[in-house]
């Protein structure tokens, strides 16, 4: 019984430590910016004080298919989810599926480690539009349709550490380790992307997959930043 009740004070102990080491409240991001300069981002959960006072309860939460009219605007965040396709929790046996703070925690080493990235899978004007700070634009179809995108197919190679060699084959031994993420659970790209790295060779182990996307990391309250 006692050693019992040890096993479970460790699981506990386990537990407890790896939400403190993955909790971050404030993470400084690089961001390269189109004009050259680099501009220190601070990626927090940014939640105004009117939401603070909010009660939580079902009847504040869940009011039909909205919050209470009572909950301060602000407090409230709305997006279309009747689109895409529900995608699984795990794409691959060797790919891991990232929530908030594992993205975050990836974050915060690739600011000292220039062999992860942060990729925003959606085309160039969603990311434009909207994005998550730090992460770098790959549109998918520049993967998935790689025959016709040849020039940025092999600018993105390059990025990626992949050497093409002479015979036209790929070496992938400096293969960076990428987190890839698109609009949300219900958005195919980000899925598309991983599906054609895995065709051209891309390790699997060195692919990471943010289910939740810009929708997950918006509802959480996280930072973003606009091009």
């Amino acid at each position: 019984m006692y050693r019992h009740l040890l096993i479970v004070s460790l699981l506990i102990s386990s537990v407890s430590a790896a939400s403190k080491t993955l909790e971050y409240k404030e993470t400084p991001i690089q961001v390269h910016r189109a004009n050259g300069k680099t501009e220190q981002i601070i990626v927090k959960r940014e939640i105004p004080e009117a939401c603070k006072k909010v009660s939580i309860s079902n009847e504040m939460f869940w009011t039909g298919t909205y919050a209470n009219p009572q909950v301060p605007k602000e407090c409230v965040s709305s997006y279309v989810h009747s689109v895409g396709k529900l995608l699984p929790m795990k794409l691959h046996e060797f790919i891991d599926t990232f929530g908030e703070l594992e993205t975050l925690k990836f974050m915060k080493e690739m600011q000292r480690d220039d062999s992860k990235l942060l990729i925003d899978g959606r085309k160039e004007e969603w990311y434009t539009y909207r994005t998550i700070p730090g992460a770098i634009n790959m549109p998918f179809h520049h993967f998935k349709e790689r025959e016709h995108f040849e020039f940025e197919f092999e600018e993105h190679l390059k990025t990626l550490g992949v050497k093409v060699n002479k015979d036209e084959s790929l070496d992938f031994s400096k293969a960076k380790t990428i987190t890839i993420f698109c609009n949300g659970p219900w958005c195919t790209q980000s899925g598309a992307m991983i599906k054609a790295l895995l065709e051209i060779g891309y390790p699997p182990y060195k692919i990471n997959w943010y289910r939740g996307g810009m929708q997950e990391w918006l509802a959480a309250g996280m930072t973003s930043t606009r091009k």
